[in-house]
């Protein structure tokens, strides 16, 4: 693990190195870059393969405060100019993703390409925000509980065996320090209108198992990406189907960054 300085925070990542195209990878909500530990064996002979712990997740030292996915995606350039790296493919998981696609529009000229895993380009759907918002509540009053830690861990793992490790990594944890991720996940914007600003090769990998975002709004994401020619679906693949499914998602990774353009 190293640690850059990066607007004020103490942000914790890890480089392969090497000659490799560089691929950032950002995590999903409640996880952290070792969430790419699949992704990185498979890569690393072929990628730069950088992963990152976002604020409030992981080993990044923060201030503790609100931030935005926008926020994020600053930290993420950030983290390109730390490293010394013009262009890069950015890629994510749900959160992950959605910091990727505001770094595509923050910064265009530093995107060789996207990867977004299991991800989307719209706001918090109103109906799910008050089952959600009572779960950070219970979480931020008593921690996550049995019940708490397994919904969650239904939504964003969706496999038991996978699941415990990451529960039991969450309860290590202060309960305050979801406060601020909630608030972003929960009311962020919608940039639907504005994927037609992005003209960077995409690729678009979703779970059909996905209990958190539907397939649908993939799709729609998809539609919406000029570079994208649509989505690659990971049959039973859940929300991490980087984690629940590597291999197809990796071959599709390899694949896809084999074929870009100089």
């Amino acid at each position: 693990m190293q640690r850059a300085s990066i607007n004020g925070m103490q942000v914790a990542y890890d480089d392969t190195g090497g000659d490799g195209v560089p691929l950032v990878l950002a995590h999903g909500f409640l996880m952290d870059r070792s969430m790419f530990d699949p992704q990185v064996a498979a890569l690393r002979d072929r990628c730069r393969v950088i992963t990152w712990d976002e604020r409030s997740h992981g080993d990044t030292v923060d201030d503790r405060r609100p931030f935005t996915y926008w926020d994020l995606a600053d930290d993420c350039i950030g983290l390109l100019d730390h490293l010394g790296i013009d262009r890069a493919v950015i890629g994510g998981m749900s959160q992950g993703g959605f910091i990727s696609l505001r770094v595509a529009l923050t910064a265009p000229d530093r995107v060789r390409g996207l990867v977004l895993l299991d991800t989307q380009a719209g706001s918090e759907d109103p109906e799910v925000i008050p089952l959600y918002q009572a779960m950070v509540d219970e979480w931020l009053a008593n921690g996550p509980s049995d019940g708490i830690a397994q919904a969650a861990a239904g939504l964003i793992i969706g496999d038991p065996a996978l699941s415990a490790a990451w529960i039991a990594r969450w309860r290590q944890r202060p309960h305050e320090v979801l406060r601020w991720p909630a608030q972003a996940l929960l009311t962020r914007d919608d940039i639907t209108d504005r994927l037609g600003e992005i003209t960077a090769p995409a690729l678009v990998i979703h779970g059909t198992a996905d209990l958190s975002i539907a397939m649908d709004k993939a799709e729609a994401l998809a539609a919406g990406l000029a570079g994208c020619a649509g989505v690659v679906a990971i049959d039973g693949g859940t929300h991490s189907a980087n984690l629940t499914h590597p291999d197809p998602v990796n071959r599709a990774m390899v694949s896809f960054v084999e074929g870009l353009p100089d």
